[in-house]
């Protein structure tokens, strides 16, 4: 029987890849820790622990099963135990917002693309794969969250101190939107410096509890609201949502330009309605063109990070004030939003942070028992 080292695990791991970077594990801000047991009589034991930058729990098991078969692939192992787990750390280059470690702006260049719906369902998804979630709605003049929520109207933020208030939540995902602030039928009638400040208000004295990430649903354009919370708020990184249609694209073109100009990494592209689902007969056909997303993606060298279709249960649910993934979690569109949000936390987990900025490879840690 041939001995087996810890070196020819590592280059067993350095084969697998990461199916949310589609790169070698080697290659992933991950942490690994190896240990090899047992002769060349008796066979080796192989205990592998990685830890990820970014939640995976739907899929633990699954990524647990797929390195192993890797390492099995050595001559001489006999057993083999691989654990799985994560660790997220904060990407903010400045000093943050308190009780948040990661802020993500999900941002259109024009309404009507889903940016909303998008939003609450990737909060939702991250939420379920084991992170910390909030969700604040920067839609100032049209806010939708709360409805979306299904929070119920006339419920207010408590406050929490002299000039703080606590976000709401609901389905687990703490929240917060100026929805809150009025009713329905009171619009707001703000110009764009006024709107900027209460968001920024809004934003810094809402006492977010120790989250994981932020989402941040931005209003639709590249104005003062925008500007505001990408020059005033230490955003970690941006989603950019759009259908296939070819003016949709020239506005999300828009939106990709302007993080580049305020130095927010884009982590990826989400293309909503890219088909239509008939809710009778199931037949599937792109309505607004095809590719769009990809090609977006592709011009400016960042991920499509997946892409969504036009259905009608998705508007239902989300009305509802239920979405897709907290009312029907073993759906095929939960699980691409889950996949999508595994995707954007897997950007943003490879991205430097601040104590980062010198370490530009992964740490391997083997140890001996």
């Amino acid at each position: 029987m041939t001995k087996v080292t810890k070196q020819q695990v590592e280059q067993a791991l350095q084969q697998y890849v990461d199916p949310h970077l589609q790169v070698s594990l080697a290659t992933t801000q991950s942490n690994r820790a190896i240990s090899v047991q047992g002769d060349e009589a008796t066979g080796y034991t192989v205990k592998v622990h990685i830890t990820l930058g970014y939640p995976v729990d739907s899929v633990r098991e699954t990524m647990q099963d797929d390195i192993a078969q890797q390492i099995a692939t050595i001559p001489g192992v006999r057993q083999i135990e691989v654990l799985l787990d994560w660790s997220i750390q904060s990407k903010q280059r400045t000093q943050g917002l308190r009780g948040v470690k990661n802020i993500i702006a999900v941002a259109s260049g024009k309404g009507g693309v889903g940016k909303s719906t998008t939003s609450v369902n990737l909060a939702l998804a991250l939420m379920q794969e084991g992170a910390k979630v909030g969700l604040m709605d920067a839609d100032i003049y049209g806010p939708s969250q709360q409805m979306m929520l299904g929070v119920a109207a006339g419920r207010r933020p408590q406050p929490a101190g002299k000039d703080h208030f606590s976000p709401i939540e609901a389905h687990g995902l703490q929240s917060m939107s100026m929805g809150y602030m009025v009713t329905e039928n009171t619009p707001l009638i703000w110009r764009g410096p006024m709107a900027g400040g209460a968001l920024q208000n809004m934003i810094k004295q809402t006492l977010w509890d120790d989250l994981d990430y932020l989402f941040v649903d931005m209003p639709p354009g590249t104005g003062d609201v925008q500007l505001t919370l990408s020059q005033q708020v230490p955003v970690c990184g941006a989603v950019i949502v759009t259908t296939p249609q070819d003016i949709a694209l020239l506005d999300a073109q828009k939106g990709i330009e302007m993080f580049n100009k305020v130095e927010i990494p884009v982590l990826g592209v989400v293309e909503n309605m890219a088909t239509h689902i008939c809710s009778h007969c199931g037949h599937e056909e792109h309505v607004f063109g095809a590719g769009g997303g990809e090609r977006i993606a592709k011009d400016y060298r960042v991920p499509l990070l997946g892409a969504l279709p036009l259905q009608l249960q998705i508007r239902e649910a989300t009305d509802a004030g239920r979405p897709t993934v907290i009312s029907d979690p073993a759906s095929k569109v939960a699980a691409n939003y889950r996949e999508i949000a595994r995707r954007l936390a897997a950007q943003l987990a490879q991205q430097r942070g601040v104590e980062e900025v010198v370490q530009l490879f992964p740490t391997i840690e083997i140890t001996a028992d």
